[in-house]
């Protein structure tokens, strides 16, 4: 996952990069609102932190630039707390909004969670009934799965794991971001969790679990979806 951090509070970059790259995510960091726009104008992103009050263009211009073009995740990074201030941001398109001073494991979780719910959600104009990748087909409003015209049962995480995967074909996703993404950052079970429900979708789905066709491990990694 790529996150871009726009504030002018050096330090506070610094210190925000240092713990999500040790989560695994790629960060890049700019000071400024201008800056902030142009990288991701040229850039594609997964999320953006975006300082409220920051030189030469504020994080509500840039917000509204965004938007005008991107439905990138945005969470809104202030010391304001008034309501008022929350809710303009969310006017102008903010997905998110955190106070400062806060604790870095609230924005991890907040970050994961707002990740979980774009990839589940896709992108806002492209909402289709179902995902099909060869003869495997997922019906979103009925939330079934079928493998051909044969009626394949999944429970309800076998369903969104399969449901990310597909919406997502080609990314390699690590054990630890489908348990935060499927089953929350609260969960407290076994991360092994995530093997079990992959073994079950490809003893349900695929003709031959051991050499499958659609849901691949990539080792040492985690899995991923190929189409």
């Amino acid at each position: 996952m790529k996150i871009l951090v726009v504030d002018d509070e050096q330090l506070l970059v610094k210190g925000i990069k240092f713990n999500l790259e040790n989560e695994g995510y790629e960060v890049d960091t700019c000071y400024d609102g201008q800056t902030a726009v142009d990288m991701i104008f040229k850039t594609e992103y997964d999320i953006i932190l975006l300082d409220l009050m920051m030189p030469k263009m504020d994080g509500l211009e840039v917000c509204m630039r965004v938007r005008q073009k991107s439905t990138v995740p945005i969470i809104m990074l202030t010391a304001k707390t008034e309501d008022t201030d929350k809710l303009i941001g969310f006017e102008y398109g903010a997905d998110d909004y955190i106070t400062k001073p806060f604790n870095i494991l609230e924005l991890k979780a907040r970050i994961r969670a707002l990740s979980r719910r774009s990839a589940m959600q896709g992108a806002p104009n492209e909402k289709p009934k179902n995902i099909t990748a060869g003869d495997l087909s997922l019906d979103l409003e009925r939330r079934t799965a079928f493998r051909g015209s044969e009626e394949v049962d999944l429970t309800v995480k076998e369903f969104d794991l399969m449901e990310l995967l597909m919406r997502n074909p080609g990314k390699v996703y690590s054990r630890e971001s489908l348990l935060d993404m499927v089953w929350g950052y609260d969960y407290q079970g076994d991360i092994r969790t995530v093997d079990v429900h992959i073994r079950r979708v490809r003893e349900k789905l695929e003709r031959d679990p051991a050499n499958p066709e659609f849901v691949f491990t990539k080792w040492g990694v985690g899995y991923y979806f190929k189409s």
